[in-house]
């Protein structure tokens, strides 16, 4: 046998790795463990891992027909909400009226986002086999179409939890929330950003869901982004027509004038979008919650996963109602490990969920709503500045000579490249 040896030309592409199957082996270790994990032994992650799979299995073991009566009747309340609220704010002719209809139009909304609309879809309800209420068919109240969230939120996200360069939920790619994140010009403007986002949350994860910036990277093709794009239009279309048209024409009908319906089904739509924000990143931004390198993805393991959903969320403190109204999203570390649990089990997983934490000496990051909203929102602000010679470094990137202008960004980190 002879044996040659031939030169190759290594050309460098940028492609779509490998969809992960969500079968991780329970053995083995990741390149590198976050430091808050770092004192625990490839047996002890082990371990963890099957006690955890152990709480996974004992709830599915017994949920049965009080879960279904459960999200059954917590539907039929959204929608005699979303009914009477509509009704009232097309015949009441007094500002207590409106207020009442309108009040009913955003706690529905409220509902149907979080505590229906998001856990239907990540398949919570599937083993009903109820063809009206199952992740493959229920479309709901939510600019963003199902299934193109369904892909950044439950294929992405809930793989990638706060791993940088995969991610792209870790600032939606227009905030800077990590100091991990190098700093860019832009980032100067995140507090305003951020304050825009809130009452108009739906219409930026629309915009996020298209993933503009995979088709940029080459990672997402044009066919696929027009198609995205023309379901998003459907979407809204339907969804502008039933708040913004309808509702208020019918208060018209009947002798109440236009705008007065439309004002309330935009309040209603701007308070649903502003308490999911604040719920969503209160669960993702707060202090102590940890972001991960790609190297600590390496190898990963399911213990291991169990551990950077755990690190990588945080916990709202609060009554029965308030976990109901934040769609059981102020139980953020028990979702992001039982994903697809019924939400109304996640209050009695919580205990467990803490207990396994206090064994293996992980943190528990959990508070108050204004607690965290406040961590937050300082968060945010502060990294507006780079890390280093803040003022220097904003007064360069944003000279009126150009010439300093660009050399003072091309100075800058570049961020990692996308990858997922």
């Amino acid at each position: 046998m002879t044996l040659t040896t031939e030169t190759t030309e290594t050309i460098e592409t940028t492609t779509a790795p490998k969809k992960r199957t969500g079968v991780l082996p329970t053995t083995g270790a990741p390149l590198v463990r976050p430091a808050e994990a770092a004192h625990l032994s490839d047996e002890q992650v082990h371990q963890l891992g099957a006690e955890l799979d152990a709480i996974r299995d004992e709830v599915i073991a017994e949920r049965g027909a009080s879960d279904a009566a459960y999200i059954r009747r917590v539907i039929r309340i959204a929608r005699g909400l979303d009914a009477g609220g509509r009704i009232t704010l097309a015949f009441s002719k007094s500002k207590t009226g409106w207020a009442i209809g309108t009040g009913a139009i955003a706690l529905c909304k409220v509902l149907e986002n979080m505590e229906i609309g998001h856990n239907v879809l990540h398949g919570q309800w599937d083993w009903m086999r109820d063809p009206d209420i199952h992740s493959t068919t229920w479309e709901w109240d939510f600019v963003a179409p199902a299934r193109g969230w369904q892909h950044t939120h439950n294929d992405i996200h809930h793989t990638w939890t706060n791993v940088l360069g995969k991610d792209r939920d870790v600032g939606y790619n227009i905030l800077r929330v990590s100091d991990d994140q190098p700093w860019q010009p832009r980032d100067i403007f995140n507090p305003i950003v951020n304050a825009a986002l809130s009452p108009l949350f739906e219409w930026g994860i629309a915009s996020y869901d298209l993933e503009w910036d995979m088709v940029k990277a080459n990672l997402k093709t044009k066919e696929e982004f027009d198609s995205d794009l023309a379901a998003l239009k459907k979407k809204a279309i339907r969804m502008v027509a039933k708040d913004y048209i309808a509702t208020p024409a019918a208060g018209l009908l009947v002798g109440n004038s236009f705008k007065r319906g439309l004002a309330g089904t935009v309040a209603a739509n701007c308070i649903r979008n502003v308490w999911a924000h604040a719920v969503i990143f209160c669960g993702h931004f707060p202090d102590g919650v940890e972001v991960f390198t790609e190297e600590m993805i390496d190898g990963e393991t399911r213990g291991d996963w169990y551990i950077r959903q755990m690190l990588g969320s945080a916990n709202l403190s609060g009554s029965k109602l308030f976990h109901i109204l934040t769609g059981n999203l102020s139980h953020q570390i028990e979702h992001h490990c039982f994903p697809d649990l019924p939400s109304n089990r996640y209050i009695e997983v919580a205990p467990k969920m803490r207990a396994v934490c206090r064994k293996y000496g992980l943190p528990y990051t959990t508070g108050p709503l204004p607690k965290q909203l406040f961590q937050t929102w300082k968060k945010i602000c502060q990294l507006a500045l780079p890390d280093e010679n803040k003022w220097e470094t904003v007064k360069a990137v944003y000279s009126p000579n150009k010439e300093k202008r660009r050399l003072a960004r091309l100075a800058l980190p570049k961020p990692p490249p996308r990858t997922a």
